[in-house]
């Protein structure tokens, strides 16, 4: 299995690709990204990228790919909504119709988050946004989206968040967190078990793991453990 991965240095990303890494199901991992992912391992490739949606000319190295993990994002806080759609509607949207054409049947797993809003008509702004851009990946001919939901995340193995206020946050609840993984299985994940979901997914669909449903396309919390072995 092939994988093509957006976001890698950030906190969801570095978990993601941890578990790729590790996974012998997976022989080859395209990391796509403005910096470098300051890793090295035979099965990891690079493509640098000042602009990630811009794609243009890359269609050889593109193709060929079984699985796009894409996990790219920012916070809205102190965002306009027109700022906010460019950098999560529209580079996602242009990097999956890049993928479509390269690695038609191309599976992509998009990291949305709990509280998504699917009418995409809510009043709060991010999950309006998130909410029409998963809308357009489910509807989007070439791959076949999933759409990963997660809750709180624990990060594990050293991994830590790039902004500043969840690093605040992980720090004083990080000794809460393996409690309130067992108390709320629901609620919490970690970068871990997301990049477990994902190559399970990337290898079988959603109906891999133990009591997943055949076919489930947006995966909250519970479903991401379950599809982790959790």
């Amino acid at each position: 299995m092939k994988v093509i991965l957006f976001g890698a240095t950030g906190m969801v990303g570095r978990g993601v690709l941890r578990e790729c890494l590790r996974d012998a199901a997976v022989e080859e991992v395209l990391v796509v990204g403005r910096t470098p992912v300051g890793v090295t391992h035979p099965k990891l490739r690079e493509i640098l990228r000042a602009d990630p949606a811009d794609l243009d000319g890359l269609e050889d190295r593109l193709s060929g790919y079984d699985a796009c993990f894409f996990c790219l994002g920012v916070s809205s806080a102190g965002m306009k909504e027109a700022a906010y759609r460019e950098v999560t509607y529209d580079l996602t949207l242009a990097v999956a119709r890049s993928l479509a054409a390269a690695s038609p049947g191309l599976t992509f797993c998009y990291v949305s988050g709990q509280g998504t809003d699917s009418t995409a008509r809510g009043r709060v702004m991010w999950a309006r946004v998130k909410g029409e851009t998963e809308n357009a990946l489910l509807a989007l001919d070439g791959v076949e989206a999933y759409l990963f939901r997660p809750g709180l995340i624990q990060p594990l193995h050293g991994i830590r968040s790039k902004t500043r206020v969840y690093r605040v946050v992980y720090a004083l609840t990080g000794r809460l967190l393996p409690v309130l993984r067992k108390l709320a299985p629901r609620s919490v994940t970690t970068t871990e078990q997301v990049g477990l979901a994902m190559v399970a997914v990337a290898r079988g669909g959603a109906g891999t793991g133990a009591s997943a449903g055949a076919g489930e396309r947006v995966l909250e919390t519970a479903a991401i453990n379950r599809l982790a072995g959790a």
